[in-house]
């Protein structure tokens, strides 16, 4: 099955870390997506830009709007992701966990829909 997870990241905590711990998570994470892939857990990971470099756009009676940037009620944002292809949650659970800045944020764990079901979304 696979999981989509969203590894959550205060900006401020990543960019007060010395060089050297810096280069250290870095090693520790590149490494840990080698394990991965080496497994065959691993399908896709990317880290993304600041979030103040996003936009967020949503469309109401057919005009779309575009702002700014996220805004959230947390500090944490979406730092980067891993899609996995795990034999269960539990495994999930498992990989996440030892996701290196897991330490340092929050990794949300979710299944991936494979198709959009005719009964509804959720």
């Amino acid at each position: 099955m696979k999981y989509l997870c969203l590894a959550y990241e205060q900006e401020q905590t990543l960019t007060a870390l010395t060089e050297d711990e810096w280069l250290e998570l870095r090693r520790e994470t590149l490494d840990y997506v080698a394990g991965l892939e080496q497994r065959g857990k691993l399908l896709l990971t990317n880290a993304l830009q600041s979030a103040t470099r996003a936009h967020t756009v949503k469309v109401r009676k057919g005009t779309p709007a575009v702002t700014d940037g996220p805004f959230a009620e947390t500090k944490e944002q979406i730092g980067g992701f891993f899609l996995i292809d795990v034999a269960s949650e539990a495994e999930a659970l498992e990989i996440a966990a030892g996701w290196p800045s897991a330490r340092l944020g929050t990794i949300e764990v979710r299944p991936v829909e494979e198709a959009l079901r005719p009964e509804g979304r959720y």
